[in-house]
């Protein structure tokens, strides 16, 4: 009984000194934290998208504490009042967030599109991506599996009839779904952009017709209808200058195949 005892009181000497010996490491060893950063990690949404240049939340707030960022304009998700909270916290002005949202440049679906094949593999985009660029006969098509949807922080994508669509309400704009994306068709725009092309097919018409009967086919009704010079078809593609695009709608009138709308 007495070596119970004994083992005991041992177990306890032990414990009381590496406990000491973590008290003074943590006193003398401990590495300063700026006091401004978490004030500011609270100001951020948490999202760790990347959206700001960053790894994540913690990497963006700790360059702003330590001052070797100073836009507060950064965080996309967080909008106008992370940027509002963090430049209180910094005691700076605060500086306007450009608002970003994402969409899906593809105007195809299961009925407008065609297949060159049947896949039957692995259930997510950058796998079906790997073979011959998916099923679809149109090269830039939505491959539809839904890898974008699965990582959205925000619920804001989702697949319908074989393509990925975009709830603009809920989309923060964090680029996530973007970097995702195996064939690199979502984009994001600004917020208030007001006219998008739902395409991304280069080939001419006629190679777009077989493949696909909404995609842009390069007939450039949209670039003579224009008046403010905003919209031109380049290696057979609608392209908007939203430096120039007034938001009008008059090429969303005129293109035959619906591949311009207007958000």
């Amino acid at each position: 009984m007495s070596g119970v005892i004994s083992a005991i009181w041992v177990l306890c000497a032990i414990g009381a000194v590496c406990s000491l010996l973590l008290v003074v490491a943590s006193k003398y060893m401990s590495v300063p934290v700026d006091e401004k950063f978490p004030a500011i990690r609270e100001c951020l949404p948490g999202a760790n998208c990347g959206a700001c240049g960053y790894a994540g939340c913690d990497g963006y707030a700790k360059a702003l504490a330590a001052g070797t960022e100073e836009k507060t304009n950064l965080c996309v998700p967080g909008a106008d009042a992370a940027a509002a909270a963090i430049a209180s916290v910094l005691g700076v002005e605060a500086q306007d967030v450009v608002e970003m949202r994402a969409y899906v440049r593809c105007n195809g679906d299961c009925e407008k599109s065609k297949h060159k094949y049947e896949y039957a593999g692995i259930n997510n985009c950058f796998a079906a991506n790997l073979l011959f660029q998916g099923e679809w006969a149109c090269p830039n098509s939505c491959l539809g599996y839904g890898d974008c949807e699965r990582i959205c922080p925000s619920d804001a994508i989702h697949v319908y009839n074989g393509v990925a669509r975009v709830d603009p309400v809920k989309c923060t704009g964090c680029g996530m779904c973007a970097r995702q994306c195996p064939n690199h068709l979502i984009d994001l725009r600004r917020q208030v952009d007001p006219v998008i092309v739902r395409c991304s097919n280069t080939q001419n018409g006629a190679t777009v017709r077989k493949a696909c009967v909404n995609g842009c086919i390069g007939c450039k009704k949209c670039e003579k209808t224009c008046a403010h010079d905003a919209i031109h078809v380049v290696d057979n593609l609608a392209r908007i200058d939203y430096d120039k695009c007034v938001g009008c709608g008059d090429c969303v009138g005129v293109c035959p195949v619906g591949v311009l709308q207007k958000l």
